[in-house]
């Protein structure tokens, strides 16, 4: 079983608009609302891979029963912790004429102490039950920032790896844990580590394995940079792989966590990093294509697949 976390999930409402006018009225031709944040994405990506998955996180008020009811909907199997503040929402507008996306996000509500312990350990009970988690996503206000450190430390002592998809303090705390591996963007890389890091070609990647390589040797056992439409930059004590896809148009929302699910997937079942970079990568841009986050069509995915380019260096 694939634990997934979800401190701050959300109700992710996207809207569908030919033309965006900032300045004016916009009647949206398509409004979806689907359980989203990105451990909701991750596991669902999971479920749709044939996975045996578990949510685990914390959830309130109407929104947060909204969840709940469409998760057990999808036959995607969650325990909430029960908290006292209202669940958010994100929004998604995406215009049609220019093939780009907006996304709003609201930060979630304010997590007690109580509510926080109450999460965790319902988290230490499924541990003993999982062969790997996903710790994914922003931190609500009130859980300490160095949570996700605490429960890669609570998965390591359990016998499981733990792929680790955050940001800013939390992300920098959680690595000296050593999470099994690390999937920052390139402005969360930079983040991380304090410095800018230039991406300009496939061809010369040595900036950001020199990036990726300071987490590794802060604790990482891997670290996967996303690279936006240019692919997945693998960084690990074996050599580098680069997967790069071909270019898809669509909604980039969910696309990270499809990313996220594909390498946790790669991960269980024992696959080469060469195969695990490859299908995570073909996820990724099946994810953009589809209509809404957390989903992807079998057939984007196979024709991600078979395009796909991948590159290895032995070391730089």
């Amino acid at each position: 079983m694939i634990l997934v976390v979800a401190l701050n999930p959300a109700l992710d409402i996207t809207h569908h608009v030919d033309v965006v006018d900032w300045a004016d009225v916009n009647r949206p031709v398509d409004v979806r609302a689907r359980p989203g944040g990105k451990g909701l994405n991750v596991a669902r990506v999971l479920r749709s891979l044939g996975a045996d998955v578990l949510l685990v996180g914390l959830a309130g008020g109407n929104t947060g029963n909204e969840l709940r009811s469409a998760l057990a909907a999808a036959n995607v199997p969650a325990v909430f912790a029960d908290v006292g503040g209202e669940t958010r929402r994100t929004f998604a507008v995406v215009d049609g004429s220019r093939a780009r996306t907006a996304i709003f996000l609201e930060p979630g509500p304010l997590i007690t102490a109580a509510e926080y312990a109450r999460f965790v350990g319902a988290y230490a009970e499924a541990l003993g039950r999982s062969s790997a988690v996903v710790l994914s996503g922003s931190l609500p206000p009130g859980v300490p920032a160095n949570a996700y450190a605490e429960l890669v430390t609570m998965a390591a002592a359990a016998g499981v790896p733990a792929l680790l998809d955050t940001s800013g303090e939390a992300l920098r705390l959680a690595v000296t844990a050593r999470p099994a591996i690390v999937k920052p963007n390139l402005a969360e890389l930079e983040s991380a580590v304090g410095h800018a890091v230039p991406w300009t070609t496939a061809r010369d990647p040595a900036a950001v394995v020199s990036a990726a390589s300071e987490l590794l040797a802060r604790g990482a056992e891997a670290v996967v940079v996303t690279l936006s439409a240019d692919g997945l930059l693998a960084v690990t004590a074996d050599g580098t792989w680069l997967a790069t896809p071909r270019r898809v148009a669509g909604n980039p929302t969910g696309a990270g966590d499809a990313v996220a699910a594909g390498l946790v997937h790669g991960l269980v079942r024992g696959l080469s990093w060469a195969d695990r970079l490859g299908r995570a990568t073909a996820l990724g841009a099946a994810a953009v294509a589809a209509p809404v986050a957390g989903e992807f069509r079998p057939a984007d995915y196979d024709q991600a697949l078979a395009c796909l380019q991948i590159t290895y260096w032995e070391r730089f």
